[in-house]
């Protein structure tokens, strides 16, 4: 089963790297919060407009068919509403600028949100810095020949508890069969060879796959069918939450 799906791009509040974001033709683009800010330095019309917008710099969005506000006090981050926005406009594929840099919580979240859409048949792409991040469940990437410099690194990292399977063909250093977990490092600083096709494969797992921002992106194939979705999107003030106050008067 290979990804040949509809395509989203979303924009995102973090940093950008003077890097200029590519969308495929057709794509569905969102800004999430802060991510308006530079689809509007950009110009660049997104489909939808979604967030608290407590990261926005600029004028707030008019309030229409087109922007989805959402209350500070939410259980899901903006990416992740987003995301869900993109899912259910039929996209399967993601493009994700502004993801990477300035919060550190922030890219941690965005980078685990790559392994929830690859747990689902998705498969999301972080941009910046030159470099790519993404995430693959049961499945393969395959990148074709190319010319990437040496030095610049491929990195695989265990998203899962224990991720087994995991073989590198056309490597540099070439794994066979191994075995990855989340708590150990055995994946990272790997490299292109020059003009030869490679793969990263996981029999059973989620992958968090970097790579440089020049490589081709890979092809997905995955090896069995997915079920399930990101859920539905969520516009209300989250159930579990309590401010202070409150916590205060019930102690």
């Amino acid at each position: 089963m290979t990804d040949k799906t509809t395509s989203c791009v979303i924009f995102g509040a973090g940093e950008y790297y003077d890097e200029t974001p590519r969308i495929p033709h057709g794509a569905f683009v969102v800004a999430a919060d802060g991510g308006l800010d530079h689809t509007r330095q950009l110009g660049i019309d997104a489909n939808v407009i979604v967030g608290d917008f407590d990261s926005l710099q600029g004028r707030p969005p008019q309030l229409g068919d087109h922007t989805i506000a959402l209350p500070p006090e939410k259980d899901d981050p903006d990416m992740l509403s987003a995301l869900k926005i993109g899912w259910l406009h039929g996209a399967r594929t993601f493009h994700i600028y502004g993801a990477l840099g300035g919060r550190i919580d922030h890219t941690i979240s965005n980078i685990q949100l790559m392994a929830l859409l690859a747990r689902h048949g998705g498969t999301g792409f972080l941009h910046g810095d030159g470099t790519t991040i993404t995430a693959i469940c049961d499945g393969e990437l395959s990148f074709p020949a190319n010319e990437v410099k040496p030095g610049r690194m491929v990195s695989v990292f265990s998203h899962s508890d224990i991720s087994t399977g995991v073989s590198e063909p056309g490597l540099k250093y070439q794994l066979v069969d191994a075995t990855m977990s989340n708590i150990h490092v055995n994946g990272v600083s790997n490299e292109f060879l020059d003009g030869q096709p490679a793969k990263i494969i996981v029999r059973h797992g989620t992958l968090i796959v970097t790579f440089p921002a020049e490589a081709p992106l890979p092809t997905v194939t995955r090896l069995h069918e997915f079920t399930g979705d990101l859920g539905a999107l969520n516009t209300e003030v989250s159930a579990v939450l309590h401010t202070g106050h409150e916590n205060a008067q019930r102690l």
